[in-house]
């Protein structure tokens, strides 16, 4: 068919896919050896965009396989449940979700988003372990407050160090990655500029917003 939806539902073990075309369902494990098995039972259909919903880091190595050759469309978890709920379906189950993701995607004409590149991936893990970092230092900061004994406030204090070893650390290959291209170190250089904004702050923003400096005005 001309222009074909799926829709797939992302675990961690499993891909269950569904082509509108023809109703045809299948279930492919979450691995790059049934990555290739996917594609051959997509490759002699004209593929308009594959639907799914983004399942933290289940997702990731199947955008990374088949974005190269499909079209994908990420698809908002909450506004997925709500069209399957105006259509009136209720239950919940794996083939179900992949099928509406499918319909959905039809319904709307959704378009598909370009895929995002190795290095967007590698600052985006870089700034979760960053934000995880800094919520570890709060929390050994507030308990270093509380504790009374020698042996603990040495533990907390080598802690603290540790901490700032490593968060310095990850923000040096953050920084080293921005650098890396001219068109990120322009835009990191660009919102550095804004008044009140740290180098932190600029480096988050550009994570988190790839899009900033490539949108229109419109």
């Amino acid at each position: 068919m001309t222009n074909d939806t799926i829709g797939i539902d992302i675990s961690k073990a499993t891909l269950d896919v569904h082509r509108l075309s023809d109703g045809a369902s299948a279930q492919f494990s979450n691995n790059k050896v049934d990555f290739s098995a996917l594609q051959r039972w997509l490759k002699n259909h004209d593929i308009a965009r594959i639907a799914y919903e983004p399942t933290g880091p289940y997702h990731r190595t199947f955008e990374v396989a088949m974005a190269p050759q499909f079209p994908l469309v990420k698809v908002n978890p909450l506004q997925a449940r709500r069209f399957a709920q105006a259509q009136g379906v209720r239950a919940k189950t794996d083939q179900v979700d992949a099928r509406m993701l499918a319909v959905m995607g039809q319904a709307f004409s959704l378009e598909p988003q370009a895929s995002t590149s190795n290095k967007q991936r590698n600052l985006k893990e870089l700034n979760v372990a960053r934000q995880a970092l800094i919520k570890d230092r709060t929390r050994a900061l507030n308990r270093q407050k509380t504790l009374t004994l020698p042996i603990l406030k040495r533990q907390a204090k080598a802690r603290l160090t540790q901490l700032k070893t490593q968060l310095s650390l990850v923000d040096d290959a953050i920084n080293e990655l921005l650098m890396s291209a001219p068109d990120t170190a322009s835009a990191f250089d660009i919102i550095c500029s804004i008044p009140g904004l740290s180098k932190e702050s600029a480096a988050a923003l550009r994570i988190e917003m790839p899009e900033l400096g490539t949108l229109k005005k419109k």
